[in-house]
């Protein structure tokens, strides 16, 4: 697929967002599906609650699980787009964010294939970017492959994007590498100068607008390199 036309060009390389990628009636589903899971399928965190649906990654290796049939078929939408060039999408991470909660700034790291892709569903959200800066006793610059948040210190923040339901926005090249992403915990944004995918959106928005944020399910879907089918002991 041609992403030329959806590249955000206002922004470090490389963001791909493409508006309406799936359609009312398939976000429906999502949250038709994500209201049956069981309680015990989640994972509760502070400020979100989360489930890892293909396997746990993890450094030695990700158990690989068959991910359900009902979210597979986002899972081939995203292979569709050829992103992982021979590999396929083998990992889903659904977060919900209730108003209020977001997530830290942090990398997703050396564990997957380097590119994010993610699909939001129900509610609008604001994804900031802050750029890396490594923190070395000689100077030198960091493997892009071994990015991690605590190794690093935080710079001014450099941008964000305005992520609207049923939008796909793919991150990677320095994106990936070079920036922690995050989202604030408010019930509300005030649209400003410094995100840089307004005429990328579907919805004409404009500096000063305020949104109320609802309920958003993200499905981050990506590719896990090293897997393995046997049962790992964890320490």
């Amino acid at each position: 697929m041609d992403f030329s036309d959806f590249e955000i060009r206002k922004c470090p390389p490389t963001a791909i967002y493409i508006p309406n990628f799936i359609t009312s009636e398939e976000e429906q589903h999502v949250f038709s599906q994500i209201s049956k899971t069981p309680k015990p399928k989640w994972t509760q965190l502070l400020n979100r609650r989360l489930i890892n649906y293909g396997g746990i990654p993890h450094p030695n290796g990700m158990v690989a699980e068959q991910i359900p049939e009902w979210l597979q078929i986002y899972v081939d939408k995203i292979n569709n787009l050829n992103m992982f060039e021979s590999q396929k999408a083998n990992h889903v991470l659904v977060n919900e964010y209730l108003p209020g909660q977001g997530i830290m700034p942090h990398t997703d790291g050396p564990l997957f294939y380097p590119i994010i892709s993610t699909i939001s569903c129900g509610s609008y959200t604001v994804l900031e970017f802050v750029k890396l800066q490594k923190s070395t006793s000689d100077g030198t610059q960091p493997d892009s492959k071994h990015c991690n948040s605590s190794n690093y210190t935080q710079q001014p923040e450099n941008f964000k994007l305005l992520l609207e339901p049923r939008s796909l926005l793919i991150l990677k090249d320095s994106l990936y590498s070079g920036y922690m992403h995050a989202i604030s915990e408010v019930k509300q944004d005030v649209l400003c100068d410094r995100i840089c995918n307004y005429e990328n959106c579907e919805t004409v928005h404009k500096m000063g607008d305020i949104l109320q944020r609802g309920t958003r399910i993200s499905l981050t879907i990506r590719h896990v390199p090293r897997t393995t089918k046997m049962k790992l002991k964890f320490c």
